[in-house]
């Protein structure tokens, strides 16, 4: 008589499905800086890692996905951070000092999420390669992230002054590192290179914001 099938636990399970969601996310990475996002498909991808594309869809729904996943996890860390901030910071400084303490973990090669200072690196070069990716990482909303800029600001999650809060920020680092794709070969990107940009960015836009002539 065949003896039923023993169940496989389900941290096993779950352990093997993070796995295989990492080295899909690997991979992508891989082959896009290898040779251009613009160039790399889910099946090459999903053929890297040795499943199917139908696989590949279960855990992504297209490729522009794996890439605001890694954004995301980036995300959880920064929405961490943004709690741990003192009460009386504004919402743009508790951003950049949620960014700057976790990029500089990063930095330090202290554990954060899955990333590292090479995959920030990698990313860097992916991200700027594609017009599609830089608006999506403009465009990005962590849901938590959110949450917790409106605990701080007093506001419902809906309130047009997170929102806008949320866009100048996200719109500035992205503005800041733009030109990542054409930097100095011998420019080492990473969290350090993210942070001289993202205070420079911002100290400008601080600038151009005290020139306004408001009525």
């Amino acid at each position: 008589m065949t003896q039923p099938a023993v169940a496989q636990p389900s941290g096993l399970r779950e352990r093997k499905k993070a796995q295989t969601r990492r080295l899909l996310i690997d991979m992508a990475v891989e082959l896009c800086v290898r040779q251009g996002y613009e160039n790399t498909t889910i099946e090459q991808i999903a053929d890297a890692v040795e499943v199917s594309p139908r696989t590949f869809s279960r855990y992504f729904a297209s490729k522009d996905a794996v890439f605001i996943a890694v954004i995301d996890e980036l995300g959880e860390a920064i929405t961490a951070e943004l709690d741990a901030q003192p009460s009386g910071l504004g919402p743009m400084e508790a951003l950049r000092a949620a960014h700057v303490s976790v990029l500089t973990r990063v930095a330090q090669r202290r554990p954060v999420a899955g990333l590292t200072a090479e995959h920030i690196a990698l990313i860097l070069q992916v991200v700027y390669s594609s017009d599609a990716l830089r608006q999506a990482a403009i465009e990005y909303r962590n849901p938590a992230a959110m949450e917790a800029l409106a605990r701080r600001m007093g506001v419902a999650c809906d309130d047009r002054r997170l929102e806008l809060a949320v866009t100048l920020f996200t719109t500035t680092i992205v503005c800041a590192c733009q030109d990542v794709a054409a930097t100095d070969p011998g420019v080492e990107l990473g969290p350090d290179f993210v942070m001289q940009r993202m205070e420079k960015a911002l100290g400008e836009m601080s600038h151009f914001a005290a020139e306004l002539q408001l009525p």
